[in-house]
């Protein structure tokens, strides 16, 4: 057993949250039970993430996408309600880290993300990615790697017929970092969702961009905080997945 308020003090000083200042607030945001045993984590708020988490136990819920933004209305609608009530009933906290669990350099999703692609990272990469070097892949057997390790098949927007030695890896909605990718001279992009003009910019540019999906690319900075949490502070631990074809 740990403290609740001691365990996301720490989680804010590893993640360096004060260095993201953002339209989502970081850290707490949910007070419940002040002794934590288990955390649940997962990558979304959503009602049934929360009671799933409390069916398990769980006192603390750790996600990447938490419960307020500064762009949504001010309002307790039907599912914010929803949502609230499932904590309250399980007397569960909610902390929630986006850009900073994003930008960990070990921790956070593109980290995470590449290192389970065998990739090598060589420093930062525009606001919260990871540059990275790989072993020389054509655009194909690149993507069935990327499949096998999200478990569902990207979307391959294909710059050329260069290999990809070169490799930017930026999480979530990041397809407006494919100009920034090819200006670098990076050979890809590997990102959760592209945009509209990334089909154009991958042929004229000669860059690939590869999306696994906004919610696949993300499932592994919140597991990586969660598992290290429950390591420092002897807490038990479980990832909570709630399907999301996004």
């Amino acid at each position: 057993m740990a403290g609740r308020d001691e365990i996301v003090r720490h989680a804010n000083e590893l993640l360096e949250i004060e260095r993201f200042p953002e339209f989502a607030p970081q850290g707490l945001q949910v007070v419940g039970s002040e002794d934590v045993t288990t955390i649940a984590c997962g990558v979304s708020c959503s009602r049934e993430l929360f009671e799933r988490a409390v069916e398990l136990g769980a006192e603390l819920v750790l996600v990447h996408h938490g419960l307020f933004w500064r762009n949504e209305p001010l309002v307790v609608d039907a599912r914010l309600r929803g949502r609230l009530e499932a904590l309250f009933r399980g007397n569960a906290s909610l902390a929630a880290y986006h850009l900073a669990l994003d930008a960990h350099p070990t921790l956070g999703n593109n980290a995470q993300l590449a290192a389970r692609l065998g990739a090598m990272p060589i420093g930062p990469f525009g606001g919260v990615g990871r540059g990275c070097t790989i072993e020389p892949l054509g655009l194909d057997a690149f993507a069935a790697k990327v499949e096998e390790v999200l478990g569902r098949p990207p979307l391959v927007l294909r710059g050329g017929d260069r290999e990809i030695r070169r490799l930017a890896v930026s999480t979530g909605a990041a397809g407006h970092d494919l100009l920034q990718a090819a200006h670098e001279g990076y050979d890809a992009l590997l990102t959760g969702e592209p945009e509209e003009p990334s089909a154009a910019t991958a042929r004229e540019l000669g860059v690939h961009l590869v999306a696994g999906g906004h919610h696949a690319t993300e499932r592994f900075g919140a597991q990586a905080l969660a598992a290290h949490l429950a390591e420092r502070f002897e807490l038990e631990w479980q990832f909570v997945e709630v399907e999301n074809p996004v």
